[in-house]
């Protein structure tokens, strides 16, 4: 069973920067996507960056400029590199990767955005 581990959160000022990671145990057959989420407390889980197998990503207006997300190829870890970080852009991060026939999700990320 093939799993996504997330790494990269933690506590960080207004302004500032982070860089989340997510890596799978094992191959992943027919890789369709990569994505991240982010669910705040109290909030629906929201799509927050997105990148085709091909390389072509995709940024929510909310953090359009500001986070970047990346991968080298499909089997490779899916990045996302945030700057600019606001009080609203606290939640726990969850990485999301398409497969043949399956879906797998990370277990995420806190990210607290806080002076």
């Amino acid at each position: 069973q093939v799993q996504l581990v997330e790494s990269g959160g933690g506590l960080v000022q207004p302004g500032g920067s982070l860089r989340l990671s997510c890596a799978a145990s094992g191959s992943i057959f027919r890789v369709t996507g990569m994505n991240w989420f982010r669910q705040a407390p109290g909030k629906s889980r929201e799509l927050v960056a997105s990148i085709t197998s091909g390389g072509t990503p995709n940024d929510a207006d909310s953090v359009k400029g500001r986070f970047t997300i990346s991968s080298a190829n499909a089997q490779n870890p899916v990045y996302l590199q945030m700057h600019s970080l606001k009080p609203e852009d606290t939640a726990v991060y969850y990485c999301n990767v398409g497969g043949y026939l399956k879906v797998y999700w990370g277990q995420g990320t806190q990210v607290t955005v806080s002076s």
